[in-house]
């Protein structure tokens, strides 16, 4: 190596030292479960910086909505156990074990060497059988799932790693909406069981998602307490088994129906399960903190389980972060699963040890952000006339789901409302001038128009700008260097 190049990676380690930061874990403590660590953001952190503050916070798994190279190459090393996943849209490509084979060389094997990355599962899809979803990936996934294990078979991993297909709980059905008649729904029923016994031949779990809020969103009548784990109200008895949360229930139900379909005891692991804090009446950070405690200290409970499987339940909470480019067609909440705000900061005290002390997760370190100032909107202009269109505009490419009824900031008067879609849109474009226009009634201020529970951010910086950034910082040091060498 040459002088020019020594200087240079010298350099590069100061800034890398500089990046790492210590923090103490709470791993002996913390209970064994995951947590859902998802990318529909319009600014990510650095993976290193996500995976040293998984690492503080003592969680032990994680679940992964792709198979990102870098995101994945972070965890080498920290024996965190990891779900990578191949999207829906990828699934007709696997129709052809060539395909399937070549991605497990290319997205597996390069993070399965000493001191490599603890792949634990391969997610094959996510909720592809949803109703919503008509129909379109069922030809496509049950054979994608064959070629992915076959795959690994064939590479030396399928011990180790197993693929698997996470489902929505609509995959089953009851008709009185007692567990003991569970079973799987009628359009998808032979197909679903032959899925659940090449999962029991390759001792590989099923995954289902399971959202006790959903259950108090969708239906107005649904009893308050039922959607908690903390008793007290009413209760379903199904044929002398009494359920006193949604989530036991729906659990069982699955229970009987993966019995029915003749294999009971096959592994379940709940590939998510969580609570948002905004966008809906709901969605609170006061009942999200109430889901959470009620469901680590269940966890924490080594003999509870649900009535038909007592014991250790297999968890992965949903999600890490809120993410401004998830899509709302569900509902606002969508963008607000986070247990931390998009910016790694704990939304409310949460013991992951299930012992239900008042503690914060321990938060992101080392997170960059862009300049303190927001864009509102510029009342001594006197001018509206733009406004319904300029509104449209910003929650369109922005995000406006806390103005809505029940959220954060549905108490914000006329102009308080423009100011928050005018600042999300500024922030989400990085805080571009002209992305505080909106036909000269925007304006840039560096006074926090932030108002109560009502949070106007300051975007963070986007990792991936960060990086490119040092690319060319360390290009200009180089061609410095080797100016100097050669002079």
């Amino acid at each position: 190596m040459g002088q020019a190049e020594t200087l240079m990676w010298g350099f590069l380690s100061c800034i890398c030292v500089l990046w790492v930061s210590a923090a103490t874990s709470n791993a002996a403590e913390t209970l064994s479960l995951g947590v859902n660590w998802g990318g529909m953001s319009s600014h990510h952190m650095l993976p290193s910086t996500v995976v040293e503050m998984i690492k503080a916070n003592g969680i032990k798994k994680v679940k992964l909505f792709e198979s990102d190279n870098w995101t994945v190459k972070a965890f080498a090393g920290t024996d965190i156990e990891v779900m990578v996943a191949i999207p829906n849209d990828k699934l007709a490509h696997f129709g052809k074990y060539d395909h399937a084979k070549d991605w497990v060389k290319q997205n597996i094997s390069q993070h399965m060497k000493d001191g490599g990355v603890n792949i634990k599962y391969v997610a094959v899809g996510n909720e592809p059988f949803l109703s919503a979803y008509n129909g379109s990936n069922l030809k496509t996934t049950f054979p994608a799932l064959q070629n992915i294990q076959r795959a690994l078979n064939e590479h030396g991993y399928g011990d180790k790693i197993k693929a698997s297909i996470p489902q929505n709980a609509d995959v089953y059905e009851s008709s009185n909406d007692t567990p003991s008649e569970g079973q799987f729904r009628s359009d998808i029923k032979d197909l679903m069981h032959q899925i659940v016994k090449f999962l029991h031949d390759n001792n590989s779990p099923f995954i289902v998602n399971i959202y006790p809020f959903l259950s108090l969103y969708q239906n107005p009548n649904f009893p308050f307490e039922l959607a908690f784990f903390d008793g007290g109200g009413k209760s379903i008895n199904d044929k002398g088994v009494q359920y006193t949360n949604v989530f036991d229930a729906n659990y069982d139900t699955l229970v009987w129906a993966l019995t029915k379909a003749g294999v009971p005891n096959l592994k379940i692991v709940v590939g998510e399960i969580g609570w948002p804090t905004d966008g809906n009446k709901f969605a609170t950070v006061g009942l999200a903190k109430k889901f959470y405690s009620g469901l680590l200290k269940k966890m924490a409970s080594s003999k509870k389980g649900t009535p038909l499987r007592p014991g250790h339940l297999d968890v992965y909470l949903f999600s890490l972060f809120d993410e401004d480019e998830k899509s709302i067609a569900p509902g606002p909440f969508e963008r607000h699963w986070g247990i931390f705000r998009y910016d790694g900061k704990p939304k409310f005290a949460m013991d992951l040890t299930g012992q239900g002390r008042e503690k914060y997760l321990v938060e992101a370190k080392g997170v960059q952000y862009l300049t303190k100032q927001w864009c509102v909107f510029n009342k001594e202009q006197n001018k509206t006339d733009t406004v319904p269109d300029d509104l449209s505009y910003a929650c369109s490419l922005g995000d406006c789901t806390a103005l809505g009824y029940g959220s954060s900031c549905n108490h914000l008067d006329f102009y308080g409302n423009i100011s928050y879609a005018y600042n999300m849109y500024f922030q989400m474009q990085d805080q571009d001038v002209q992305a505080c226009d909106f036909h000269g009634t925007g304006m840039i201020t560096t006074v926090n128009a932030s108002t109560g529970n009502c949070l106007f951010p300051v975007q963070m910086e986007n990792a991936g700008k960060r990086v490119e950034l040092m690319s060319l910082t360390s290009m200009v040091l180089l061609s410095f260097f080797v100016g100097l060498v050669l002079y």
